[in-house]
Protein backbone atom coordinates (compact mmCIF):
# COMPACT_ATOMS: atom_id res chain seq x y z
CA UNK A 1 0.00 0.00 0.00
CA UNK A 2 1.30 3.40 -0.87
CA UNK A 3 1.62 5.82 1.86
CA UNK A 4 1.29 9.88 0.93
CA UNK A 5 2.29 12.22 4.05
CA UNK A 6 0.64 15.40 4.21
CA UNK A 7 2.26 18.20 5.17
CA UNK A 8 0.17 21.49 6.13
CA UNK A 9 -0.48 23.98 8.60
CA UNK A 10 -3.73 24.41 8.83
CA UNK A 11 -5.81 21.51 10.17
CA UNK A 12 -8.71 21.79 7.84
CA UNK A 13 -7.34 21.89 4.93
CA UNK A 14 -5.00 18.66 6.10
CA UNK A 15 -7.49 16.81 7.27
CA UNK A 16 -9.32 17.74 3.73
CA UNK A 17 -6.55 16.38 1.76
CA UNK A 18 -6.39 13.65 4.36
CA UNK A 19 -9.98 12.32 3.74
CA UNK A 20 -9.52 12.76 0.24
CA UNK A 21 -7.04 10.36 -0.09
CA UNK A 22 -8.08 7.47 2.46
CA UNK A 23 -11.42 7.38 0.51
CA UNK A 24 -9.08 6.15 -2.10
CA UNK A 25 -7.67 3.69 0.01
CA UNK A 26 -4.17 5.58 0.28
CA UNK A 27 -2.22 5.17 3.89
CA UNK A 28 -1.95 8.83 5.26
CA UNK A 29 0.55 10.28 7.65
CA UNK A 30 0.17 13.95 8.69
CA UNK A 31 2.35 16.34 10.03
CA UNK A 32 1.70 20.16 10.49
CA UNK A 33 4.91 21.96 9.61
CA UNK A 34 8.05 21.08 8.11
CA UNK A 35 10.39 20.38 10.76
CA UNK A 36 7.85 17.38 11.73
CA UNK A 37 7.34 16.28 8.30
CA UNK A 38 10.87 16.13 8.00
CA UNK A 39 10.83 13.98 10.51
CA UNK A 40 8.23 11.82 9.65
CA UNK A 41 10.17 11.37 6.36
CA UNK A 42 13.16 10.22 8.05
CA UNK A 43 11.43 7.69 10.05
CA UNK A 44 8.77 6.50 8.12
CA UNK A 45 9.94 6.60 5.07
CA UNK A 46 6.54 7.43 2.84
CA UNK A 47 6.39 6.86 -0.63
CA UNK A 48 4.94 10.40 -1.42
CA UNK A 49 4.79 14.08 -0.17
CA UNK A 50 2.42 16.68 -0.43
CA UNK A 51 3.46 19.64 1.49
CA UNK A 52 2.73 23.28 1.93
CA UNK A 53 5.22 25.78 1.41
CA UNK A 54 4.65 28.64 4.09
CA UNK A 55 4.60 27.20 7.54
CA UNK A 56 6.17 27.59 10.67
CA UNK A 57 9.08 26.07 12.03
CA UNK A 58 10.60 24.96 8.30
CA UNK A 59 8.99 25.60 5.18
CA UNK A 60 8.17 23.49 2.26
CA UNK A 61 11.40 24.28 0.34
CA UNK A 62 13.37 24.35 3.34
CA UNK A 63 12.14 20.90 3.86
CA UNK A 64 13.07 19.71 0.61
CA UNK A 65 16.43 21.47 0.44
CA UNK A 66 17.40 19.35 3.75
CA UNK A 67 16.38 15.88 2.56
CA UNK A 68 18.05 16.74 -0.90
CA UNK A 69 21.33 17.89 0.81
CA UNK A 70 21.32 16.05 4.03
CA UNK A 71 19.37 13.01 3.20
CA UNK A 72 20.46 12.03 -0.67
CA UNK A 73 18.35 8.81 0.03
CA UNK A 74 15.28 10.57 -0.44
CA UNK A 75 16.16 12.56 -3.13
CA UNK A 76 13.75 10.77 -5.75
CA UNK A 77 11.16 10.14 -3.18
CA UNK A 78 7.59 12.37 -5.11
CA UNK A 79 7.47 15.85 -3.69
CA UNK A 80 4.41 17.77 -4.47
CA UNK A 81 3.98 21.35 -3.24
CA UNK A 82 0.00 22.02 -2.67
CA UNK A 83 -0.02 25.94 -1.56
CA UNK A 84 -1.57 29.29 -1.81
CA UNK A 85 1.04 30.79 -3.52
CA UNK A 86 -0.01 30.94 -7.21
CA UNK A 87 2.08 33.77 -8.61
CA UNK A 88 4.59 32.48 -11.09
CA UNK A 89 8.10 33.16 -9.58
CA UNK A 90 6.82 30.73 -6.65
CA UNK A 91 5.76 28.01 -8.89
CA UNK A 92 9.16 28.22 -10.49
CA UNK A 93 11.16 28.27 -7.26
CA UNK A 94 9.11 25.50 -6.34
CA UNK A 95 9.86 23.31 -9.09
CA UNK A 96 13.20 24.65 -9.22
CA UNK A 97 14.00 22.86 -6.17
CA UNK A 98 13.27 19.51 -6.93
CA UNK A 99 9.56 19.38 -6.66
CA UNK A 100 7.59 16.93 -9.03
CA UNK A 101 4.51 19.37 -9.32
CA UNK A 102 2.85 22.16 -7.90
CA UNK A 103 -0.41 22.75 -7.15
CA UNK A 104 -2.37 25.47 -6.49
CA UNK A 105 -5.38 26.17 -3.75
CA UNK A 106 -7.86 26.27 -3.63
CA UNK A 107 -7.70 22.40 -3.76
CA UNK A 108 -8.90 20.69 -7.27
CA UNK A 109 -9.02 17.21 -5.83
CA UNK A 110 -9.82 15.62 -8.87
CA UNK A 111 -6.23 17.39 -9.88
CA UNK A 112 -4.69 16.17 -6.90
CA UNK A 113 -6.01 12.77 -7.19
CA UNK A 114 -4.79 12.26 -10.78
CA UNK A 115 -1.35 13.47 -9.83
CA UNK A 116 -0.70 10.93 -6.91
CA UNK A 117 -2.49 7.82 -9.09
CA UNK A 118 -0.02 8.71 -11.63
CA UNK A 119 2.72 8.57 -9.30
CA UNK A 120 1.11 5.80 -7.66
CA UNK A 121 1.66 3.23 -10.93
CA UNK A 122 4.76 5.02 -11.67
CA UNK A 123 6.05 3.78 -7.74
CA UNK A 124 3.98 0.61 -8.38
CA UNK A 125 5.86 -0.16 -12.11
CA UNK A 126 9.40 0.47 -10.73
CA UNK A 127 8.93 -2.07 -7.54
CA UNK A 128 7.37 -4.28 -9.73
CA UNK A 129 10.70 -3.96 -11.81
CA UNK A 130 12.33 -4.20 -8.90
CA UNK A 131 13.92 -0.94 -9.35
CA UNK A 132 14.25 1.59 -6.60
CA UNK A 133 11.70 4.76 -6.71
Amino acid sequence: MITVLCVEDERDVRELIVEELEEAGIRVLQAENGKEGLDKILTQRPDIVISDITMPEMDGISMLGELQINHPQFANMPFLFLTALADREKMIEGLGAGAESYLTKPIDFDVLMAKINGLVVRIENRVAAGLEF
